[in-house]
């Protein structure tokens, strides 16, 4: 629910949302097959299968240009998801606008 939320609020915003992972193992395998894959990854903690520190050290692993915002409620987290190599890190709950404001500033900087 939460995905299509996001999604509409990031279409609204002028973004074009490319795919959707509901675990760990899948954000790595839909990303790793993507022909263009995308600029920006939304990349939550709490994931069955594989956590999102671990998947964005793979994913970094196979490219390490791909930019991610790192999003959790376990702030606990936040230095182990900067250090794996997470753009920024959002704490849950956080305001749409503070999303798109990192998201703009991610896409000035490609």
């Amino acid at each position: 629910m939460l995905h299509e939320l996001y999604g509409a609020i990031l279409e609204m915003g002028g973004h074009e949302v490319v795919a959707n992972a509901y675990n760990g193992d899948e954000a790595v395998e839909i990303w790793s097959r993507m022909d263009d894959p995308p600029e920006i990854i939304i990349m939550d903690h709490r994931m069955p299968n594989k956590d999102g520190v671990e998947t964005t050290k793979e994913i970094l692993k196979i490219n390490p240009n791909t930019k991610i915002i790192f999003a959790s409620a376990d702030t606990a987290v936040r230095n182990d998801a900067l250090n794996s190599g997470a753009y920024s890190f959002l704490s849950k709950p956080f305001a749409m606008s503070d999303l798109l404001a990192g998201i703009e500033e991610m896409v000035a900087e490609c």
